[in-house]
């Protein structure tokens, strides 16, 4: 039997973010990306969202590398979680690997990693694979698409991507490269489904730089413009605008400050002498001298923009007649929390301008145009559609039919299916463990999904606590019971309401009696269903109850 190359996905198959790639091929495994996903309105208490590494911990002596396609937090977010169990080299372009150093220092990991920075057109060697590294266009620099070359063939990787004929820096996607390969042969292309429903071409980023020309021209107010930490290309366009029109700017917000530090040290961006100066220094300086680059885009509690909107940052404080530019795209689930920050923006007298208003923000994915130049220049003899949700992952299969692909020759898999790929055929065959992990403050994987359930209970309907106390003797009650809630009703307004509870608890101590009931257990289970269907009948409510008996 011919060795065959296999490719599973522990994330970025039906859902969007904590995207993770492992190709196998006989006792060699390559990852691409370790990206993390972010909690869903009802996973309460979880901080973030990170794959199962299962599967990699299990074949960890296989592991010849880790490869990342650039430095968003859905592409390697996860890196010092799986790194806490598994050593292997880590890949990436400068830029990635600036991040990458940054998140590894805050969980006091970089003494065990092994970082290796690549530029675009590196091979790299790893077991009976090999990486070659590809500039690919997206909204944060240094992103590079792979071609993994294997025995069985050639797979493009595209990570996310965008066709940018006219980028801030770096040049345009390599076209040329993708072509050479695609003439070559290649076996298999996973391409990015983000913005696979929307038609026609991704706008340049250049475009945002004139809606900043425009909006800082003749202002006579401060401006606080707020967009992603990671777009470097965006953070400069402000510099550059605000240095022309002599304004000074300040930069607030840790993530934001972080990301410039890594960009202005390797070289991503250039900073004129004498424009930037401290948040502290701006007091003294008249509005129309003034811009502070935020953090806050997405409306996020503690970010430095939803603390200036609610009067709680220290060196900031919204006026009225600001200008504030929202320069993002509210990411599904969030838009409410940026309509809050907005409204209290609008409480303030503040301008608010936004993409509603201008081109003020362009994605850093491609549109169905750029997806079929890709495919025309890499005319895989498989494809198999990544980064996106099920309704993309369909259209990215009807588009590359509409290119005239086999519809047999399309796979769509789901996190911790097998993908076997041959020169000849693929197929999915079988399952490894695959899913979501949560993270709640330091505990890894300890919130499962019975106490998110229990969470969710409590959130919705509150909580009582029925304490007896009994003879350790004769089981008789010595005291109680005592009736304690909390999240369910006012006790102070519901005097009526806890009398009539602890009746129902004394009933069924009594039922209990009666019965020469004395397992524990057996009495705490009566109380339960008793106050229980009591409370379902008088409130139409369902709080957990918690009895609790202590011996005495």
């Amino acid at each position: 039997m011919a060795e065959k190359l296999k490719i599973i996905s522990l994330g970025g198959l039906n859902e969007i973010g904590k995207n993770l790639t492992v190709y196998e091929y006989g006792g060699d495994i390559i990852i691409v990306d370790v990206g993390m996903g972010f909690p869903d309105d009802d996973m309460y208490g979880i901080d973030v969202v990170i794959p199962d590494f299962t599967y990699l911990i299990k074949n960890q002596s296989k592991i010849r590398g880790i490869f990342l396609t650039h430095g968003h937090e859905d592409h390697i977010g996860s890196i010092p979680y799986l790194l806490r169990s598994v050593s292997a080299p880590i890949y990436a372009t400068r830029m990635t690997a600036g991040l990458v150093k940054l998140k590894l220092e805050e969980h006091r990991l970089l003494d065990k990693a092994q970082l290796i920075t690549c530029e675009a057109g590196n091979v790299i060697k790893a077991g009976k694979f090999s990486v070659e590294f590809i500039h690919v266009n997206h909204s944060i620099a240094d992103a590079v698409a792979f071609a993994i070359k294997s025995p069985v063939g050639t797979v493009i990787h595209t990570g996310d991507f965008k066709i940018d004929p006219t980028p801030i820096q770096g040049g345009m996607t390599d076209l040329a490269r993708l072509g050479e390969l695609g003439k070559k042969g290649v076996l298999a292309l996973l391409a990015d489904s983000t913005n696979v429903e929307r038609p026609g071409f991704t706008k340049s980023e250049r475009c945002v730089g004139e809606s900043f020309d425009a909006l800082f021209r003749g202002c006579e107010s401060r401006i606080i413009v707020t967009t992603f930490a990671s777009n470097v290309d965006r953070i400069q366009q402000v510099i550059n605008v605000a240095a022309r029109y002599g304004r000074k700017v300040a930069v607030t917000g840790r993530s934001m400050e972080n990301a410039m530090k890594v960009s202005v040290e390797l070289g991503y961006m250039s900073i004129p002498d004498g424009v930037l100066v401290d948040i502290n220094q701006i007091k003294g300086l008249p509005n129309n001298k003034i811009c502070i680059i935020t953090t806050g885009s997405q409306g996020e509690t503690m970010s430095a923009l939803t603390r200036m909107a609610f009067n709680t940052h220290r060196q900031v404080e919204i006026r009225a007649g600001d200008r504030v530019i929202i320069s993002a795209s509210a990411i599904p689930g969030n838009e409410n929390a940026i309509g809050n920050v907005i409204n209290e923006l609008y409480r303030k007298d503040a301008e608010v301008i936004n993409e509603r208003n201008r081109p003020l923000h362009v994605s850093g994915h491609a549109c169905q145009e750029e997806l079929k130049i890709i495919h025309a220049l890499v005319k895989p003899k498989f494809f198999i559609p990544v980064h996106g949700e099920q309704r993309m992952l369909k259209t990215h299969s009807k588009l590359a039919q509409e290119m005239g692909m086999d519809p047999r020759r399309i796979l769509i898999s789901d996190i911790g299916k097998v993908m076997e790929l041959t020169p000849n055929s693929a197929k999915i065959n079988g399952t490894v463990p695959a899913g979501k992990v949560f993270v709640d403050g330091y505990g890894v994987g300890d919130v499962g999904s019975v106490v998110l359930r229990d969470r969710k209970h409590l959130a919705e309907d509150g909580m009582i606590v029925v304490v007896v106390s009994m003879s350790s003797l004769d089981g008789s009650v010595v005291s109680g019971p005592d009736i304690i809630t909390r999240g369910f009703v006012y006790v102070k307004e519901s005097e009526g309401l806890m009398e009539e509870l602890k009746a129902v608890a004394v009933h069924a101590l009594d039922h209990c009696s009666v019965e020469h009931c004395t397992d524990w257990s057996a009495i705490k289970a009566e109380m339960k269903n008793d106050l229980s269907n009591y409370l379902y009948k008088k409130t139409k409510r369902n709080p957990m109850i918690l009895p609790v008996i202590m011996e005495v």
